[in-house]
């Protein structure tokens, strides 16, 4: 038979552990959901800096935006004999960023943000370039660069935003991801066209 250690062979009993609970007093908590309640979504929980955050998703919107007109143009003056095929891909991405841009617009009005659409300033707030490209090829290396900024830019929000403010962090990682789609689907494109397609 195996000895056994106990309480009396001269080492204290241990305590069974008390788990930390997970959320805080219920009571408080409903106290807390009624203190400011004209806040909406913005709670006392709040950890990030609301301004600044405001301030970086507008700039994320008008990236998206400039996107969005980069892309319809590309769209509208694709020609040559692959142009049908590779304007449906600028389409797609045009309509792609432009929800982008909405998801951010509605996450901006949930911080109680004014999301900015005026057109003045809207290349100077933007991360990527307006660059329209002549032919289908500089078309698509100059999607392919703005894509790339902003995963770039997206990536570097997305660290910033870290556990302070979870909700705009997720929505940048989905976009981000998409961003990402939209860059292999353009190096694929160029890829197969090749540098003497126009």
């Amino acid at each position: 038979m195996k000895n056994r250690k106990t309480p009396s062979s001269g080492r204290p009993a241990e305590r069974p552990s008390r788990a930390k609970p997970f959320l805080s007093d219920i009571q408080e908590l409903r106290e807390r959901a009624r203190r400011h309640i004209q806040a909406g979504a913005v709670t006392e929980n709040y950890r990030a800096d609301r301004t600044s955050v405001i301030r970086i998703l507008n700039e994320a919107l008008a990236t998206e935006i400039v996107c969005v007109l980069r892309y319809k143009r590309h769209y509208f003056m694709a020609s040559g004999i692959h142009a049908q095929a590779v304007a449906q891909e600028f389409l797609q991405h045009a309509d792609e960023e432009q929800q982008h841009a909405d998801l951010i617009a509605e996450r901006i009005t949930q911080l109680n943000g004014e999301p900015n659409f005026n057109p003045e300033g809207l290349a100077t707030r933007s991360h990527s370039e307006y660059v329209e490209g002549v032919s289908l090829i500089e078309m698509i290396q100059e999607d392919l660069v703005a894509e790339r900024v902003a995963i770039e830019s997206y990536a570097e929000i997305v660290r910033y935003l870290g556990n302070d403010d979870p909700t705009s962090r997720r929505l940048m990682e989905q976009i981000l991801a998409k961003e990402e789609e939209h860059a292999e689907d353009l190096k694929t494109l160029l890829d197969t066209l090749g540098p003497a397609t126009t």
